[in-house]
């Protein structure tokens, strides 16, 4: 059930969204300061992708140790890009939600509105 919920995700926006992530990590990349988010970018691009039976969390819940400046980099982070692209996801979340079989669809634009927060020191883990 999970990888036919993904395969409609896929189909139907989630292709979109893991090109956005990569795009925007290819342009990231681009400059030796953007290095940082571009990893992130990279590293949530597959969840933007398959987000059913997946969930984020924090580095350090998977065993990492946190990368010293990771709260200062989220913050301006928050500031250039995450508050507008957590806006968007809220507001397709939202509006996916107003019918019964966008709901799925809606809460996984809440969980990429999370994580388009503060991306850095994220990683990917199975459900």
């Amino acid at each position: 059930m999970i990888f036919l919920i993904n395969l409609l995700w896929f189909i139907f926006g989630g292709f979109f969204a893991w090109l956005g992530w990569m795009l925007a990590g290819a342009l990231l990349a681009l400059t030796v300061v953007g290095l940082p988010w571009a990893f992130a970018a990279f590293r949530i691009a597959p969840f933007a992708a398959w987000p059913f039976g997946r969930t984020l969390v924090d580095a350090r819940e998977v065993g990492e140790e946190r990368i010293v400046g990771t709260g200062i980099a989220n913050v301006l982070w928050i500031l250039f890009a995450g508050l507008w692209l957590a806006i968007a996801h809220i507001t397709a979340g939202v509006g996916l939600c107003v019918t019964i079989i966008g709901i799925p669809f809606g809460l996984a634009h809440f969980k990429l509105a999370m994580v388009s927060w503060a991306p850095l020191g994220k990683r990917i883990r199975d459900a």
